[in-house]
């Protein structure tokens, strides 16, 4: 689910990364369950003779076209859209077989709000709003899990935090963990020019 190490700056990881929230697959899993309980219904009280067989095709061939439509689209939907923050940029991706991906930057990021009503709050989850300096200003991202640990995260990439240090994703003594960043390989050449030794 996270985004490729490879596709990642030097010194840049993942901070959070997640798909939308499980609810979106509520109504595929629904509609699963009615189209195969339907069909198989329908399917055992076709009269025996000659039109039977092609009765049972043709119901099999319209559970199958709205399982496709109203049950595997939406899953496969789900499945390959993401959300990922790192702490250098925020990175959308969506799309089957058709991808579109969006990267903002933090630093031109100026506001960052959710929201969640009841079902979202019951089932932790909700709107994150997201005001950016560019051409399109405004980003919504629905149903985010988790959605006020998320706005917490970003609100300390950008505005710094508890300690008040620098925003947008660069603070000072920032050592992000190991097995998160993507670093240089260490040049077997060089040398180093202080050991521990100095006083």
């Amino acid at each position: 689910m996270a985004i490729s190490a490879k596709l990642l700056g030097e010194d840049e990881y993942v901070v959070v990364s997640t798909r939308t929230h499980w609810k979106a697959l509520i109504f595929p899993v629904f509609v699963l369950l009615v189209v195969a309980g339907a069909g198989g219904f329908l399917a055992a009280i076709v009269p025996s003779g000659s039109l039977q067989t092609p009765g049972r095709i043709a119901i099999l061939a319209v559970g199958v076209v709205l399982l496709l439509t109203f049950a595997a689209k939406p899953f496969l939907n789900w499945f390959f859209s993401t959300y990922t923050l790192t702490n250098r940029r925020l990175i959308t991706r969506h799309g089957i077989l058709t991808r579109t991906g969006r990267d903002i930057p933090l630093m031109r990021i100026n506001d960052v709000s959710y929201e969640h009503g009841l079902i979202d709050r019951l089932l932790g989850c909700g709107t994150l709003h997201i005001e950016s300096a560019g051409e399109r200003g405004q980003v919504v991202l629905p149903d985010v899990p988790h959605v006020e640990h998320v706005h917490l995260q970003m609100s300390d990439l950008l505005f710094g935090g508890p300690e008040g240090r620098p925003g947008d994703g660069i603070l000072d003594d920032e050592q992000p963990p190991e097995h998160m960043r993507r670093r240089p390989k260490p040049d077997p050449d060089s040398e180093t020019l202080f050991s521990s030794d100095d006083k």
